[in-house]
C-alpha cells in the first residue's frame, strides 16, 4: 500500500511541476508604452531595449494586441556580470483594442530598441469633410 500512495503523490505533483515550469516561461517584464491617439488612428511607442528585430513578435487576436520580445544582452568576451537588473529575459504586453481600429493596415518600425506601431482607424469612423455645393 505504501507504494500506491507514493505513486498517487507523484501523479498529483506532476501537473504542479508542469504548471511551475509554465509560469516561469510566462513571466515577463512589462515594457513602458506611450499611446498617442489622433483623428486618424493610434500610435504606440514601446521601449524594448535588448530585443533584436528577429526576437520581436507582434500579433492581433480578436480585440487584443500582444507585443512580445526576447531580451539578448551580450556580455563582453570573458566577463561575467556581478549585478543584473534585467532578471527576466523577455518583454510582454497585451492591449485591448477598440473595434474602430483597422488592424489589417497596421505598420511597424523598430529602431534603437523602440517599437513604433501605427494602427489606423477604420474608414467608417474616420472624420471626413463633406463639400457643400451651391444650388
Amino acid at each position: 500500500m505504501s507504494e500506491q500512495s507514493r505513486v498517487a503523490k507523484k501523479d498529483t505533483q506532476a501537473p504542479q511541476e508542469k504548471q511551475n515550469q509554465q509560469d516561469k516561461r510566462e513571466l515577463a517584464m512589462v515594457p513602458p508604452v506611450d499611446v498617442i491617439e489622433d483623428a486618424s488612428g493610434i500610435t504606440l511607442l514601446a521601449d524594448l531595449p535588448g530585443v533584436a528585430k528577429e526576437k520581436l513578435s507582434i500579433h492581433f487576436d480578436l480585440d487584443s494586441l500582444t507585443i512580445e520580445g526576447d531580451v539578448s544582452l551580450d556580455t563582453p568576451g570573458g566577463l561575467e556580470s556581478s549585478h543584473a537588473e534585467v532578471k527576466l529575459p523577455r518583454y510582454r504586453r497585451v492591449f485591448s483594442l477598440s473595434r474602430e481600429l483597422d488592424t489589417e493596415n497596421t505598420s511597424a518600425e523598430f529602431k534603437n530598441g523602440v517599437l513604433k506601431l501605427r494602427i489606423p482607424k477604420a474608414a467608417h469612423v474616420q472624420p471626413r469633410r463633406i463639400e457643400v455645393s451651391a444650388a
